[in-house]
């Protein structure tokens, strides 16, 4: 299956070199039992690419489940993924399957893996390793097949040496990285994502789709959107909703980004300005 097809199928929208390598990672590996790691920021799509690996897979007619790590209580978690045993903590009033059985022959896709506490992360491993887990409360050994996909929006090797991931549960975890790039590496499929999202949202809301003039496209595209493309349809559907006009202006569509913006409006730059901008803001980041 070639990356168009990918994209369609997928609804990912865009054309970005970084984008696209993370896509042919994605297919290749999908066909094997191999953990794979999915890096980014928030909002980048990353659920996006547990679906395509599943689905692409021989375990395609299996569960797949997607797991929020950070979501769950410390206090819980523990149980949400291998079950507990009755009377095993106060409120275990019936024993409980965990996610590691009911999915068992299918996938997990544990978003936010950064936020497992490290009792948890040694139980992972041990999944991940032999393929076995035990209950809370009970001390037999149980086996599973379940193949693991974790995403992170944080530097693991950094919490590896602040002691709050353990080193060889990263290891294990990222045999195989995937890298998805933040929008604002992405600059040539911003408007390209933004006219897709204003067409699905004026097909929704039963209105004509807003178009932007070429000056709000300037400022789409220099807004450092750090909240990624989770932002950016946000953005589009405030503005599909709000908007008086359906040709939006530089100066209307800032007064949708302002308030993601540190209380600054973002400004109407020329082409020139806007280059320099562009290459400040680079300088900045890489000392940042």
């Amino acid at each position: 299956m070639d990356l168009q097809s990918i994209k369609n199928r997928f609804g990912i929208i865009g054309n970005s070199p970084e984008l696209n390598f993370a896509l042919q990672v994605a297919v290749q590996v999908a066909n094997t039992d191999l953990t794979v790691l999915i890096i980014g920021d928030s909002g980048v799509g990353k659920e996006a690419f547990s679906s395509i690996i599943h689905t692409l897979s021989s375990r395609k007619h299996n569960p797949f489940i997607a797991v929020n790590c950070g979501a769950i209580p410390e206090g819980t978690i523990d149980s949400e993924l291998f079950g507990h045993e009755k009377g095993s903590f106060t409120g275990a009033v019936d024993a409980r399957k965990g996610y590691f059985e009911t999915v068992n022959g299918g996938t997990i896709f544990l978003d936010e893996i950064g936020e497992l506490p490290l009792g948890t992360q040694a139980r992972l491993l041990r999944v991940l390793e032999a393929g076995e887990y035990i209950r809370v409360g009970s001390s037999k050994v149980q086996k599973t097949d379940v193949r693991v996909v974790a995403a992170t929006n944080k530097d693991l090797l950094q919490l590896v040496q602040q002691n709050k991931f353990r080193e060889d549960l990263y290891y294990r975890l990222s045999t195989v990285p995937i890298r998805v790039p933040s929008l604002a590496s992405r600059k040539d499929d911003i408007v390209l994502l933004f006219r897709k999202f204003a067409s699905d949202f004026a097909h929704k809301y039963k209105t004509v789709s807003v178009q932007l003039d070429e000056e709000a496209k300037s400022l789409l595209i220099s807004y450092p959107w750090p909240g990624n493309v989770r932002e950016l349809k946000n953005i589009a559907e405030q503005v599909s909703v709000l908007s008086e006009n359906k040709t939006i202006s530089a100066k209307e569509l800032g007064r949708f980004l302002q308030p993601y913006s540190n209380n600054r409006l973002p400004m109407v730059i020329s082409p020139q300005e806007q280059h320099e901008f562009q290459n400040e803001r680079g300088l900045l980041y890489k000392l940042f």
